[in-house]
């Protein structure tokens, strides 16, 4: 399903005043493709990607999936934010957060028991998933034993494992090298694609983002730039080989 951000607007108290961090946006993200939102640091990227996944309510506007299924609004009560979160939203954040006490795999079974799912059905798709991130051979190890890149790829494949509408990921590659990170957008896009996820991805290193399919730029919470990606062989802005 197709993500709508429709007339957001985020507003903080900030001592006797109130800071603006996300000013009216409108954003569509669509089915199985990835928008990577770039901007200064404090441009309210992360406000953007809180209030689209849940975290926080919007003081305005709106956020929808498909032909206008309301996901989150200003009245959303906890609980079904709660809720609509761990059926309809994967999350990778820019540490992996996963419990160093368990496996890649368990990392994977254990929202798979908090949705709810039997446990061998979780375990045989969990252990599809880290095969489809490349992990199918390091799925009994836990985080200390595995490579930074390789946890960031377990917390894609817990955020996947649910077949999420919508992933939200926040500065991915923020400690990898350039080669790394590369990959690990590369991945993530590949498997949006694949399962149909509309995703919007936060970064601060637009040298990695290759693979996306669209960059918004946003300064002082508001868009300010669109800029669809360029097909490789082509000049940007004309769609003509070059």
């Amino acid at each position: 399903m197709d993500l709508h951000l429709e007339h957001v607007t985020l507003v903080y108290p900030d001592g006797e005043s109130t800071l603006t961090a996300v000013d009216d946006v409108s954003l569509t993200v669509p089915s199985g493709t990835t928008t990577a939102l770039l901007g200064p640091s404090g441009s309210g990227k992360s406000s953007l990607l809180a209030v689209a996944g849940g975290l926080t309510p919007p003081t305005s506007g709106s956020v929808t999936l498909g032909d206008g299924e309301p996901l989150f609004t200003t009245t959303t009560t906890r609980d079904v934010a709660t809720r609509a979160r761990l059926d309809r939203i994967g999350f990778v954040f820019q540490q992996p957060q996963l419990i160093a006490s368990l496996t890649a795999l368990e990392q994977l079974e254990l929202l798979s028991h908090l949705r709810g799912k039997r446990p061998s059905a979780a375990r045989e798709h969990a252990l599809s998933v880290l095969d489809a991130v490349g992990l199918g051979p390091w799925a009994h190890k836990r985080p200390g034993t595995l490579s930074g890149g390789q946890r960031q790829r377990v917390a894609i494949a817990r955020a996947l494992a649910g077949s999420p509408d919508v992933l939200l990921v926040d500065e991915p590659t923020s400690a990898l090298d350039h080669e790394r990170g590369t990959e690990i957008i590369e991945l993530i896009t590949s498997l949006a694609r694949e399962l149909g996820a509309a995703t919007l991805l936060v970064s601060h290193d637009e040298s990695t983002l290759d693979a996306v399919d669209r960059r918004e730029q946003l300064v002082d919470g508001r868009l300010v730039e669109t800029s669809p990606r360029t097909s490789p062989g082509t000049s940007p802005g004309t769609g003509e080989a070059a």
